[in-house]
């Protein structure tokens, strides 16, 4: 068994490969450590180029497009290793950023899963939008980091280098031990991609497990490299899967009100869409609470499952407050600034 298998999950990135896995590569050298290459059945010149430019690296073929989350599920099937990293093709690693991950989860045995501090590939003072310095949620189940609030992105000034328990880590750079991702039910493949880490960091969350974030190492991810943020498909999925994670795993006793709440925000963000002339994202939220509602049933095995295997209700990383509310007007637009936290 290795100590530890990064997996990156490609689709048609040739380039975004040869740009990045060399600092994988480089920066991951050490005994126990294999690199991992796990490709969705691309149709460019991906692995022809793996196999000419990086033999060295462990190439997993999968048998077509499975998405991000049952992409990840094939690919770690084939992978024997104490701990993983799923980490993103565009994310650029640093020098010894593996050593304080791999050190902090081999000290604290009650920790499921750990990212490093991301920040951006293309601006790289700034914290990075997906994952920054690690994500928490509110209560309606809108995602937030330390480093960003909705399109608030922050500068790092070494505010958020304290270690501290999360919601969850972003799928960009997951840092996970591989027992915990298989017993959580690991990634939700119908989610096909999009929030399906924060449904997993729920479950683990629920079921007693900690997340943390580690910024004493940094990555930098460029992020948006397969739909940027107004692309409606990112849009449907978002919205569709968000729904989906509160339907599985919300108290009993939130649910039903919660998500009479989202429906009426729902709307009044498909409007914004529409009178901001973005008729395609519009349609795009419509559609994604038309396929929620139709596909709620075939969830309904994974909600109660996961209340059974519930020992932590009350999250602490899980605001009990509106995150809408505290930025549009209240005006917080720094997780700093949140009262709900002291970091």
């Amino acid at each position: 068994m290795k100590k530890l298998s990064i997996v990156i999950l490609n689709w048609n990135g040739c380039e975004m490969l040869r740009t990045f896995l060399p600092s994988v590569i480089e920066f991951s050298e050490a005994d126990g450590v294999e690199v991992c290459v796990a490709d969705n059945a691309s149709t460019d010149s991906s692995v022809e180029m793996l196999q000419t430019s990086f033999p060295g690296v462990q190439l997993i073929l999968l048998d077509r497009n499975w998405g991000f989350a049952e992409g990840y599920n094939k690919a770690l099937q084939q992978v024997d290793a104490e701990y993983v990293v799923l980490l993103n093709s565009d994310v650029e690693v640093t020098l010894n950023w593996l050593t304080p991950l791999l050190s902090y989860m081999d000290q604290h045995p009650e920790v499921a899963a750990c990212q490093p501090k991301i920040r951006s590939e293309r601006n790289k003072d700034m914290f990075e939008y997906a994952g920054a310095a690690g994500g928490f949620i509110d209560r309606y189940g809108y995602p937030f980091c330390r480093g960003r609030i909705f399109n608030e992105v922050e500068v790092d000034h070494g505010q958020y280098d304290s270690l501290r328990p999360v919601f969850w880590a972003t799928g960009a750079a997951l840092f996970i031990r591989l027992a915990d991702y298989w017993a959580a039910g690991g990634l939700d493949g119908r989610f096909f991609a999009h929030m399906e880490e924060i449904d997993l960091c729920w479950r683990l969350r629920s079921r007693g497990r900690a997340i943390v974030c580690v910024p004493q190492s940094v990555v930098y991810h460029v992020g948006g490299g397969t739909l940027n943020k107004e692309n409606p498909r990112k849009t449907y999925l978002n919205f569709r899967n968000n729904l989906l994670l509160l339907y599985k795993n919300l108290p009993a006793n939130e649910l039903a009100s919660t998500l009479r709440v989202r429906c009426f925000l729902d709307y009044v963000a498909a409007l914004q869409y529409l009178v901001t002339g973005s008729l395609p994202n519009a349609k795009a939220v419509v559609r994604a609470r038309r396929d929620f509602k139709r596909m709620r049933q075939e969830f309904t095995k994974d909600r109660e499952e996961n209340l059974q295997k519930t020992v932590n209700q009350n999250v602490p990383e899980r605001i009990n407050s509106s995150i809408l509310w505290q930025f549009y007007v209240r005006g917080i637009k720094r997780f700093s600034q949140l009262t709900n936290f002291n970091d």
